[in-house]
């Protein structure tokens, strides 16, 4: 979803070379109807858009799809990007940008979306796990590694893909510290190095959903996932 036509041709053209299959619009009220008459794997979202928003677009997506999204803006301060993740973004990139670079983003987050279930928003009270699904515990807190799904209390949690892959690296290394370009580098596939912002604010929405007291902050290092 961009309003730049010549930028919008060019990002569509370009991504249909990759084999991607494409649905352009320039207009976030436009996008919104689209995306909820349309099954979309990934959306990539302008910032500046008429209409509605790509944040506020993003927030109304997120209300009912846990699909993976792309922020685009053309400024690389702080504003846009962290309005971006707070609203439940995945990523972010700075227009002008270079194909490639926008296709390894792409290609990072559709592999980050096979761990999502395949169920959407929504809770399961007293939810159990089937027979022989595999799960990590840490108090009231299970991850079904099978399922990929997380419950706290037996309530289902929803939670995007990212902050999936994330919790699961934390669950993995209970008690440790990991760096923030550690996380970047394992569970964003950043090959370089990547803007820690990215992490923080999946914190900070990953602590909200599954409880501020699990993931500790290291000042000067990173986190770490209590026991």
């Amino acid at each position: 979803m961009e309003d730049d036509d010549l930028m919008r041709r060019s990002f569509t053209t370009a991504l249909e070379r990759y084999g991607y299959r494409m649905t352009a619009e320039a207009d976030g009220l436009a996008g919104l109807e689209c995306f909820q008459h349309d099954r979309f794997e990934l959306l990539i979202l302008d910032v500046m858009l008429p209409g509605l928003d790509g944040i506020g677009l993003c927030r109304r997506v997120r209300e009912t799809s846990l699909v993976p999204i792309l922020m685009m803006s053309a400024r690389g301060d702080g504003l846009d990007v962290v309005a971006g993740l707070e609203a439940g973004a995945d990523d972010y990139v700075v227009k002008p940008v270079d194909t490639y670079v926008l296709v390894a983003r792409i290609r990072s987050l559709l592999r980050r979306a096979t761990y999502a279930p395949a169920s959407g928003i929504g809770h399961v009270v007293g939810a159990e796990l089937p027979s022989g699904a595999e799960a990590l515990v840490f108090g009231d807190l299970t991850i079904d590694t099978t399922g990929m799904e997380v419950f706290i209390s037996g309530t289902r949690v929803s939670l995007t893909p990212t902050e999936l892959k994330l919790l699961l690296k934390f669950a993995a290394h209970p008690g440790v510290v990991l760096e923030r370009h550690t996380l970047l580098r394992d569970v964003w596939d950043y090959g370089w190095d990547g803007d820690s912002r990215v992490v923080d604010l999946c914190v900070q929405r990953l602590r909200r959903k599954v409880g501020q007291e699990r993931i500790e902050t290291v000042r000067g290092f990173g986190y770490k996932f209590r026991r």
